[in-house]
């Protein structure tokens, strides 16, 4: 049976597999949906870099194969998905968002891509992304091989980064879900901005092998969905212990959890987390904490007053140098999109080993409080940004907000998972999101926290206008 095209674009991940089950459409059907959707809205937003056609099409043609024989591998199975350009593909371009990588090939996939195959997901395309996943230091939208990033709801806004494809399409509703980075704020950022889901996992849950480095000790992978259910479902799918990635953690993930929880929450809620915001962001703020306490208690908590902010560039900074030190030495940054790109990394490799030692000690620190805090709590509670999707055109040190909120770089440091949920629509009718973050390998928590507050609103239904139409 032929899959309507607005109703293949409006279900969710969950929703799509019921479809599939039920025989109202092939996985075939939905993978070429989502490729011409990708082909035009997507390049229209400056989304995709590489169409996966081919293996899409195989993938999705042996999952049809597989469910008919009986043979079912789960929620995942033959729905279509999009990757974050960092992330090896066998014998498909893996430019990591930068001009001078635009032709690299490797010979294998990455362990995500690995295990989402496993999962009989199906792999439509290479999202685009900032160069280098954003470790130049780049102040810009335009800092990407694609041009940047456009928000599904205003294409006059950015759409986020360093992830900005993954959050467009997954928002332009071009993909059920997508795979993104994070060292510091690259999963939450887009996934606020374009009015989706997205949870970043405590660090180590998720093997990095076949992902670029930029920072070795603080960079996470993870889901980028249309609702929190659906990121517990891809979580579930990629996580695990990996021996190639020695950092990944011998812990296993489940979901749904065998015990459901639906409230009785205890939450944190940061004092001052709306103060400087945008006035819609505040009042969405205020707004999603009224419906939280029909769920849950509440406590005003202040963030320790520590150097998150210093402390997080420092390590960034000096790791992304060493990570890229062979590419620095050739000189190749000269051919990056944003001209501070080719700039910024040359003063990172002059940090010292003394200034990140002690920056390393305080990070120490920094983690021991933040567990300190959290283990009060089943998750603290604060905005994901203080305003919404900045304008495409303006560079980012124009912005009043422009500096990431503490709890960012604190929660990144200390390896702490968070999910950014929609909750509103502000400025220039784009969306605005609540972020709960908790305790390390409480992801179960969170996912049970933000499914209760979706369970009660219903921001994530909405939908952006028709999607933009690639120019020919």
């Amino acid at each position: 049976m032929s899959g309507d095209g607005q109703a293949l674009r409006i279900a969710s991940l969950t929703a799509l597999g019921r479809m599939l089950r039920q025989g109202e459409v092939t996985a075939v059907e939905i993978a070429r949906h989502s490729l011409d959707a990708l082909d035009t809205a997507g390049r229209a937003l400056n989304a995709v870099v590489t169409l996966t056609t081919a293996r899409a099409l195989r993938e999705a043609a042996r999952a049809d194969a597989e469910l008919a024989a009986g043979h079912d591998r789960g929620p995942l199975h033959g729905i279509p998905y999009g990757a974050k350009d960092l992330l090896a593909t066998a014998g498909i371009p893996t430019t990591w968002g930068a001009v001078p990588f635009r032709d690299q090939l490797f010979s294998f996939d990455a362990a995500v891509v690995e295990r989402l195959e496993q999962a009989g997901a199906v792999l439509v395309a290479k999202l685009a992304m900032v160069e280098l996943a954003g470790g130049m230091g780049y102040d810009q939208p335009n800092a990407s091989l694609t041009g940047p990033g456009l928000n599904p709801w205003n294409t006059n806004a950015w759409s986020g980064g360093s992830s900005s494809g993954s959050g467009s399409a997954v928002g332009a509703r071009l993909v059920p879900f997508a795979i993104g980075s994070e060292t510091q704020g690259s999963i939450t950022s887009p996934s606020a901005n374009c009015g989706v889901s997205g949870l970043r996992p405590t660090y180590g849950r998720v093997s990095r092998h076949g992902a670029m480095a930029l920072c070795w000790t603080m960079d996470k992978l993870g889901p980028i969905c249309r609702t929190a259910e659906d990121c517990g479902l891809v979580l579930a799918a990629i996580a695990g212990p990996d021996a190639r990635d020695p950092t990944a953690a011998n812990r296993r993930f489940l979901y749904p959890p065998t015990t459901q929880r639906a409230g009785g929450f205890r939450l944190g809620v940061l004092s001052g987390a709306g103060d400087g915001a945008q006035p819609e962001v505040a009042a969405h703020f205020e707004g999603s904490l009224a419906v939280l306490r029909e769920i849950a208690t509440l406590e005003e908590i202040t963030l320790p007053d520590l150097p998150y902010g210093a402390v997080s560039a420092i390590v960034i900074g000096a790791e992304a140098s060493s990570a890229f030190d062979g590419f620095l030495a050739s000189g190749h940054a000269a051919a990056l999109t944003a001209p501070e790109d080719r700039v910024k990394p040359y003063a990172y490799a002059t940090i010292s080993a003394a200034e990140y030692l002690r920056a390393m000690r305080v990070r120490r620190q920094i983690a021991r409080v933040m567990d300190e805090l959290c283990a009060r709590f089943d998750a603290l509670v604060s905005p994901t940004l203080p305003e919404v999707a900045p304008p495409v055109d303006e560079p980012f040190s124009r912005r009043r907000h422009r500096r990431w909120p503490p709890l960012t770089a604190a929660a990144n440091l200390a390896g702490l998972p968070a999910i950014s949920v929609p909750n509103g629509f502000g400025e220039r009718g784009l969306p605005t999101a609540l972020q709960f973050t908790g305790r390390a390998w409480s992801e179960s928590r969170l996912l049970a926290l933000a499914s209760a507050y979706q369970a009660r609103t219903d921001w994530h239904h909405r939908l952006p206008p028709d999607p933009p139409q690639a120019q020919t």
